[in-house]
């Protein structure tokens, strides 16, 4: 009986998530009044794996759900690459805290204190190497990898050239984020290519341009704001 007591207690043990261990390989990105401790963080670590994320995680991070003053959480799993393509396991976190008064796990959603989870899922991105550094792409259409690449280059060097009708809108492109591509497009002769904005949670930009060889042209801006 006392060895059954001991066996149960040593279970239960193994199950408590202040037993969860990460350490600096972890990384954090959180906004402002958005911020985990460590108890929290091991909490939330815990109900990725119960959720179903694969360890180990690689980030934790918090965002804004603008236009609203509520804010979430993020876990992310290891990166897995074949080739060009990178899937990352992904589960979005609830916290009471930072929700409405009335906010609550939905029907099958595991909670675990305050916090509560779904299903994670997967993100595919594409990997696109320019001089010896790598960036992600979360989808490219109607152009190869290595075109993605050349006009990647043009924005990061801004070697570009703006048409007319950006010349008014020009202090935008200060808020780019030219290492953040979210996609490539390409529909006839005509090429669309997204970045995010430099401030986190801030929306994207659309930029319609014309590729003339190795020149890039900046035809329109377009401004998405949460």
């Amino acid at each position: 009986m006392k060895l059954l007591t001991l066996l149960t207690l040593f279970i239960t043990l193994l199950l408590d998530d202040s037993l969860v261990v990460f350490g600096q390989d972890v990384k954090r990105d959180y906004v402002n009044l958005a911020k985990l401790s460590v108890e929290e963080e091991k909490k939330v670590i815990a109900l990725a794996y119960k959720c179903g994320l694969q360890e180990p995680v690689n980030k934790i991070s918090t965002h804004n759900m603008y236009p609203s003053p509520f804010k979430g959480i993020r876990v992310e799993g290891k990166e897995k690459k074949d080739g060009r393509q990178v899937t990352t396991q992904i589960l979005s976190v609830s916290n009471r805290d930072w929700l409405e008064p009335n906010a609550k796990p939905r029907k099958g959603q595991i909670s675990m204190g305050k916090f509560w989870a779904g299903k994670p899922y997967e993100q595919k991105k594409i990997i696109l190497n320019v001089k010896g550094k790598q960036y992600r792409a979360s989808s490219i259409q109607g152009l190869s990898p290595e075109e993605c690449e050349m006009i990647l280059n043009v924005f990061l060097e801004q070697k570009y050239q703006l048409g007319p009708q950006v010349k008014d809108n020009e202090k935008l492109l200060d808020q780019i984020d030219w290492t953040n591509p979210s996609g490539f497009y390409k529909r006839g002769d005509s090429i669309s290519v997204g970045f995010l904005h430099k401030e986190k949670d801030s929306g994207f930009f659309d930029l319609q341009i014309i590729k003339k060889g190795t020149t890039i042209t900046i035809q329109q801006i377009f401004q998405a704001i949460p």
